[in-house]
């Protein structure tokens, strides 16, 4: 006689960037009163042309054994600001889903549509606030899905890089409770976040990023350096008219492959303080080698990713 047992899934999360030509993970555990731990962090090729080349390396991976989560592109998405209905929780997503319909280019019936609360002041209860509606297309949606059904990989969470930004950004939150304020530059674009007591305050997209930083003139690195200065100034200062209530501590620049000068230059105009993000002082990387400064700026999100703590998302 046979049981049909249910399966065992490992402990936390491995975060899955499934692309044409190559698979990123970063697998992720939290366990209370230890430090985060990132116990996986690599990128493996796939053999262009191949149809069945991620499943059999999801197979050899053993990926079935994890709960698995990805991430979708800046563009597959918006992060909307709105005001958060007098409705009962049922109807959140609801109501949300009909004061956002005007705001997309696309019918809201082809949406997908997730809230995030931006949590207001204690002081006054009841009162109104924003939060975050998170919007894409349907199809979007079902292409991420459809492409790890085809691989094999389990998936239970679609979520987006401001969330996992927000991901590492607590783990720099320090004891003197002050908000942490996280600045992520990629390639094209960069990303500003501003979090408190684990919770996403600010989510601001920037459209400029290392491309420019080390474009082939000084001017327009300075330039560069410039525009991303002015772009934190004024979201610091809405931030603080809007949220008088939570103080700002620490501005950390993220990771990045080779040195843009960013953190020199913020520190230099800058109030608060501005320090360079070291992941290690945060996250238990294992018996492995560190991940180097290339690694971590490339895999960034997906390690902010594995480190959620939530049950689910889109």
């Amino acid at each position: 006689m046979s049981w049909l047992l249910p399966h065992k899934f490992e402990p936390g999360w491995m975060a899955v960037n499934l692309q044409l030509t190559e698979l990123n993970v970063a697998y992720g555990r939290r366990e209370p009163g230890a430090r985060p731990q990132v116990l996986q962090i690599a990128s493996y090729p796939i053999e262009a042309g191949s149809a069945n080349a991620a499943k059999v390396l999801a197979q050899r991976m053993r990926l079935d054994r994890f709960h698995c989560e990805t991430l979708m592109s800046m563009g597959e998405y918006q992060l909307l600001t709105v005001e958060a209905p007098n409705v009962p929780p049922a109807e959140l997503k609801a109501a949300v889903r009909w004061s956002v319909q005007g705001l997309i280019d696309f019918h809201i019936d082809d949406a997908t549509v997730d809230v995030l609360d931006i949590p207001s002041d204690p002081r006054f209860s009841g009162a109104a606030h924003s939060m975050y509606a998170v919007i894409a297309h349907n199809d979007l949606v079902k292409n991420h899905i459809d492409r790890f059904h085809e691989a094999a990989i389990p998936l239970s969470v679609i979520d987006i890089a401001e969330t996992a930004q927000r991901n590492i950004g607590v783990l720099c939150e320090a004891e003197d409770e002050r908000a942490v304020v996280l600045l992520y530059v990629a390639e094209t674009y960069s990303l500003l976040t501003v979090n408190f007591k684990g919770e996403l305050y600010v989510a601001r997209r920037i459209d400029l990023g290392l491309a420019r930083l080390f474009g082939q003139h000084e001017g327009a690195r300075e330039a560069g350096l410039s525009r991303i200065l002015l772009e934190i100034q004024r979201t610091l200062d809405v931030f603080e008219r809007q949220y008088h209530f939570v103080p700002l501590g620490t501005l950390f620049v993220a990771p990045v492959p080779q040195d843009s000068g960013m953190r020199d230059y913020l520190a230099a105009n800058l109030e608060l303080p501005v320090v360079a993000l070291e992941l290690e002082k945060f996250v238990d990387f294992g018996d492995g080698p560190e991940p180097d400064r290339a690694t971590q700026w490339k895999l960034f999100h997906l390690i902010g990713a594995a480190l959620r703590q939530e049950s689910k998302a889109f």
